[in-house]
This record gives structure tokens, sequence and C-alpha cells, in this order.
């Protein structure tokens, strides 16, 4: 499995070590060229609004939304999610448009903000995982085909859509190798369908 790390900025490295950890090979995308020989990819956290005018820039958009909606199974965390969702609530703005959500950015408020907490989400672990939430949107509508896999305080926090995975949490930021694990099988699955 090679698996793209959308590299602009946000915890890049961080995915990656978690990807060669489980045996599997990350390469870093900054182009559209490198989106035609991944079986997955991951946008990290960082700046959504940043990200998106460099997806823009970098004339990413377009390409990776199609391979997206063609079934490139794609993960994003944080900002990730935010540049994912159809809906960013208080913005006239949108990114990539592929998932049907409506999410709320910097949800729990500032870096200060800043909270932990361990959650079972059934479909990845049976054991209690660990959650870091940093800056963090969560989803305040999911549309009809959209399955919540987590909540925390009754706030939608991980989904999942055909190919697409979401999460308002930081799993690159533990130690913990199950949601990479969990995303890499979703990749697998595909790939082989």
């Amino acid at each position: 499995m090679k698996i793209g790390i959308l590299s602009f900025q946000g915890g890049v490295i961080e995915h990656i070590k978690h990807i060669e950890a489980l045996n599997s090979s990350a390469v870093e995308i900054k182009n559209p060229d490198q989106l035609d020989d991944i079986d997955g990819i991951i946008l990290p956290g960082g700046e959504s609004t940043t990200i998106g005018k460099l997806l823009k820039d970098t004339n990413m958009m377009i390409p990776l939304r199609e391979k997206i909606l063609n079934g490139l199974p794609v993960w994003g965390t944080c900002a990730g999610m935010i540049l994912l969702a159809n809906n960013i609530e208080n913005s006239d703005k949108s990114y990539l448009r592929v998932i049907d959500i409506t999410v709320r950015r910097n949800a729990y408020g500032s870096q200060i903000d800043s909270f932990s907490e361990n959650a079972l989400i059934k479909d990845v672990s049976p054991h209690k995982i660990p959650l870091v939430f940093i800056r963090a949107p969560f989803i305040t509508r999911l549309g009809s085909d959209v399955e919540s896999l987590c909540k925390v305080n009754g706030n939608t926090v991980a989904a999942k859509y055909k190919n697409i995975l979401v999460t308002s949490f930081h799993p690159e930021l533990t130690e913990n190798l199950d949601f990479h694990k969990y995303f890499l099988s979703q990749c697998r699955q595909l790939v082989k369908s």
C-alpha cells in the first residue's frame, strides 16, 4: 500500500511515521501528478484556509476532488475534515465538497482550549483510544448517507461516507496506531473492489 500525505503544512511527518510503522509506504503529495500513484490520501491538520489556497494555487483542487469522487480513499483530520466538507458554518467558502456534512471551525475554542479524551470507536478498535483535539472543528449536520463513527459531548467528531473518512481529532499526535490501521484496511478493501 502506498499512502499519500498532502504536504503543504500540518502533521505530515507524524502521519508518515504512523503509516510506515504499519509497514506501508507514505509519500508526500505536493502536485497533481503524484495523485496517480497512490492507494489512498490523508489530508492532515493545519490551517484549512491556507491549505485550500495552496490546493488552488498548485492546480490540485479539481484533480484531487475527481480522484476522491472516483473512489480514492481519503482521510481528513481536523483541517482536512473542513476541506472535505460540503459546508462550513458561517462561511460562504467551501473546498473539495465531497462529503455531505456541515462543520463548525474551531468549535471547541482556540489553541488554549485544546484537550484529550479517550473514547471507544467500535469500528476502529475494541479498546478506548486517545483523541487529541487542537482548535478542532466538529460536525453540526450529517447527510442522510453519512455514518457517525464517534461523538464526544454529543458532537460528532468522526464520520464516514463510502471512501471518505473524517476526524476532528489528531490520531497522528498519539502513539496509538489503531486509526491509521483502520484507514489502511479501508484502503485495502476499496482497492480490491
